[in-house]
């Protein structure tokens, strides 16, 4: 069952504000109507909303109806307005167009929409935020039926549920023109995930694929990433919070050798543990060669991938943003990653390693080995066990740009590793100058 999802109050009625103060704009061309504050569209809204759109030979191609709450009513007076100047509209945004409203009226406004537009020649269609779920989909079932050109798909927080996500890849006749696609925040499942998989199967100029928190889990994740090997243009994937393990993040390297375009890539709560880790850093180290942003925070990822990592991001000389947050990198593996980001990186801006186990000689080589990047903004080391020596340590190094090291009122100096004391127990512990001086003259290969 539909559940249309309410975001803040909604204005149902305000006397000293004109409705026309929701255009953000009108130029000729753009007609965006998302202005706050959010309101409930009556059929009189709607005609004075849309008079602009039933002007003689306007030259419209672009709508934006979010942030709003269309009516029954107010679908029926958009309807004729909307199936006159659909031969000409490329873009239409209906995300967060029906806040408030039941499922049975939803629903409704959604079809009329749907019908008014079919046949529309779109290159970009927006639904998110509606709470469609497998009803809603099929509500807009003559628009996504019609469309053979899209260009850029967005279904954020849409509850797209593995029926839901079934019904888009059937509905949907071509995708072979698609550059972006987006699925962020649904339910969508395993199940789900092989429906969009089939998709972007068929999306060989995809640029930009999203996925994440879609509750997908390894038999999905394999089924998306053999299907991303055919995405040769890809520059963007996001891929974060979902539950695909070990062997969907093995299937995921095999396909991230096609993706030299990759500028930005999202992996982060994907339980990719070492294994699947160092696998995706040794496809990646030959691939992406304009990779700027690297996120594989939360995988459960120790020192024993520290090399491959290392080795992957002492390629990746136009990195701006690396994030390995929420792993147990401690201090082997954090200086493994500072000898990494020693040379060039010159387009640096944040480095994370928060919540790494890691202490004092770790910190130090990551705040030596990049407090000089003329870009750098953020060195995020925070919840880790670093000794009070140590925190003084680093904020000497960052005398000159203390407001470059992110906030440290999480660190733990007292924090204890219980693996580490067992090892402390077998064999005497190792001192963390021992192991920092152990690790100075590694060579990173790359």
């Amino acid at each position: 069952m539909i559940e249309v999802i309410k975001r803040g109050p909604i204005a149902k009625s305000d006397e000293e504000l004109s409705i026309l103060d929701k255009i953000k704009e009108c130029d000729g061309t753009t007609l965006d109507i998302s202005g706050e504050p959010r309101k409930i569209i009556n059929a009189d809204d709607a005609e004075k909303l849309l008079k602009f759109l039933k002007e003689p030979g306007n030259k419209y191609t672009k709508i934006c109806f979010s942030n709003t709450s269309f009516g029954h009513e107010a679908a029926l007076v958009a309807q004729p307005i909307l199936s006159s100047i659909k031969g000409q509209l490329s873009e239409v945004d209906l995300s967060d167009f029906v806040a408030g409203r039941n499922e049975e009226e939803a629903l409704e406004v959604m079809n009329i929409f749907s019908l008014a537009l079919e046949g529309s020649d779109l290159r970009y269609l927006n639904l998110s935020n509606n709470a469609l779920g497998e009803k809603g989909i099929n509500a807009f079932g003559a628009l996504l039926k019609s469309q053979y050109n899209l260009e850029e798909l967005y279904l954020i927080n849409d509850g797209i549920s593995e029926e839901a996500a079934m019904a888009i890849s059937d509905l949907i006749p071509s995708t072979d023109k698609l550059r972006v696609l987006q699925f962020h925040n649904n339910m969508t499942g395993d199940e789900g995930a092989v429906a969009i998989s089939k998709m972007v199967n068929y999306s060989p100029l995809l640029e930009d694929f999203r996925c994440s928190s879609t509750r997908v889990e390894s038999e999905g994740g394999i089924a998306l990433a053999k299907a991303l090997g055919k995405c040769n243009h890809l520059k963007k994937l996001d891929l974060r919070d979902n539950m695909f393990g070990v062997e969907a993040g093995l299937a995921l390297s095999k396909a991230v050798s096609a993706f030299n375009d990759l500028t930005e890539i999202f992996l982060s709560y994907l339980n990719f543990e070492d294994e699947g880790s160092i696998a995706l850093a040794n496809a990646l180290k030959d691939s992406a060669p304009s990779l700027e942003v690297l996120d594989l925070a939360g995988n459960e990822i120790t020192a024993k991938a520290a090399p491959a990592l290392a080795s992957c991001i002492a390629s990746k000389q136009f990195l701006a943003k690396l994030n390995l947050s929420e792993n147990e990198l401690k201090d082997e593996g954090a200086i493994f990653i500072a000898k990494a980001l020693e040379e060039g990186h010159d387009r640096l801006c944040e480095v994370d390693l928060s919540t790494n186990l890691i202490r004092r000689a770790g910190a130090r080589r990551l705040a030596q080995a990049i407090v000089n990047k003329p870009g750098l903004k953020l060195l995020n080391i925070d919840a880790n066990y670093i000794s009070d020596e140590g925190i003084d340590e680093v904020k000497d190094v960052f005398k000159n740009f203390p407001n470059v090291l992110g906030s440290l009122e999480d660190n733990d100096p007292e924090g204890k590793d219980y693996d580490e004391e067992e090892e402390e127990e077998e064999v005497g512990g190792e001192d963390e100058d021992e192991l920092e001086s152990k690790l100075k003259g590694l060579e990173i290969k790359h």
